[in-house]
């Protein structure tokens, strides 16, 4: 199905600027790497906004947020959208403290995004300006469901058709939607919470799969979740045999992201369109 997806990101090997935050940043450089995009970091003002001049895509995640990179990610943004790059936020947290949410609605004021990925309740939050979460994690009151999955899709489409975005909501049920279409995936596995960073490391590879299909965004968004929802499983299937935990997983889930073609993608993606 994504075949082409996966072909340009390869040939390509697009350039992403991650302002991203300082717990998984060295995991997001690798996955990006791994997926066949490269990584650059700037998030000093004036640093970021020459940098993002010269790459291909851009990821804001507001997981560490501060007031210095708020002023950052504002200016960057717009560079961004200036020179036509795809950008992608990532409200990390938007619900837990008035700084996330607030920022979280000036960013969307101001920066035109490609994509919004987060959980379940970061995404309610961006589409009703307050929400609950449990730290960075999605509150088990908002968890998507089989019994809530077509609520949900329908929320992720009005919510892409008001933003004009992607919407990824990623959990045990990922849903990847713009305003006609929606997509339903259900790879990946739970040991992929036991680890800091994996929506952090998604958000990334999002931003390269978008910066080398630049019309296709919306599957560009859906092949990146399934690639890495099928890594999550293999990575749990070499665990297994190797007796590791959750540290191992981390480096197996990695290793994963570096050699799933398109073919194992074919083979394994757990997928429907709605």
């Amino acid at each position: 199905m994504f075949e082409s997806i996966l072909k340009n990101v390869y040939e390509k090997t697009p350039l992403v600027h991650c302002i991203t935050n300082y717990v998984t940043v060295n995991d997001v450089a690798n996955v990006l790497l791994a997926c066949g995009g490269s990584p650059i970091m700037a998030d000093d003002e004036d640093d970021a906004v020459e940098i993002t001049a010269i790459c291909d895509a851009l990821v804001i995640n507001i997981g560490t947020l501060n007031k210095r990179t708020i002023a950052t990610m504002l200016r960057t943004g717009k560079r961004a959208n200036e020179l036509g790059h795809p950008v992608v936020l990532d409200p990390v947290g938007a619900g837990a403290s008035s700084l996330r949410t607030d920022t979280t609605f000036k960013l969307m004021e101001e920066v035109k995004f490609a994509v919004i990925r987060g959980n379940i309740s970061e995404i309610k939050t961006v589409a009703r300006g307050s929400g609950t979460t449990k730290g960075v994690d999605a509150d088990a009151r908002d968890a998507v469901t089989e019994e809530t999955l077509d609520e949900t899709i329908a929320f992720a489409k009005e919510l892409g058709a008001k933003t004009k975005a992607v919407i990824a909501i990623t959990g045990a049920i990922d849903i990847v939607a713009d305003s006609d279409k929606a997509y339903i995936i259900r790879n990946g596995h739970p040991m992929m919470a036991k680890v800091s960073g994996t929506g952090c490391m998604l958000s990334a590879m999002i931003a390269a799969y978008c910066a080398a299909n630049p019309k296709n965004h919306l599957e560009a968004t859906a092949a990146a979740v399934c690639v890495f929802g099928l890594a999550g499983e293999l990575a749990y299937d070499k665990l297994l045999k190797h007796d590791g935990g959750t540290s191992s997983y981390r480096t197996y889930l990695i290793d994963a992201v570096s050699k799933i073609d398109a073919e194992a993608l074919k083979g394994g993606a757990k997928i429907e369109t709605r």
